[in-house]
């Protein structure tokens, strides 16, 4: 069974690759993006489909990474409270902490 899904994620693999192969040799005319104060730039449409993929993958990132940090933050404090926390029950009952066996 594991080595039928690896075939079919391979060939699902091959099939994305192929029709973005299929697309790139297609679309190698050139075309003209007009930027601000006359400014363009000229390139195959391929790589100006490529760099507004690039470029909204950057800005995808970029907006997801304060919401990151933040969970990060919570993590780190909650494993600190929860590290506190036996501490104390271990202080409390007098009892070492729950060290696992050696060689574990």
């Amino acid at each position: 069974m594991k080595q039928i899904a690896w075939l079919f994620k391979w060939l699902l693999k091959a099939a994305i690759f192929f029709t973005l192969f299929a697309f790139a040799l297609n679309n190698q005319g050139d075309v003209t993006v007009h930027f601000f104060f006359g400014t363009r730039w000229t390139a195959p449409m391929v790589l100006v489909v490529l760099s507004a993929f690039a470029t909204g993958l950057l800005i995808g990132v970029l907006g997801m990474v304060p919401r990151w940090w933040r969970h990060r933050k919570a993590a780190r404090r909650a494993r600190s409270d929860a590290d506190s926390a036996r501490a104390t029950l271990a202080a409390e009952t007098n009892a070492s902490p729950l060290v696992p066996p050696h060689g574990l």
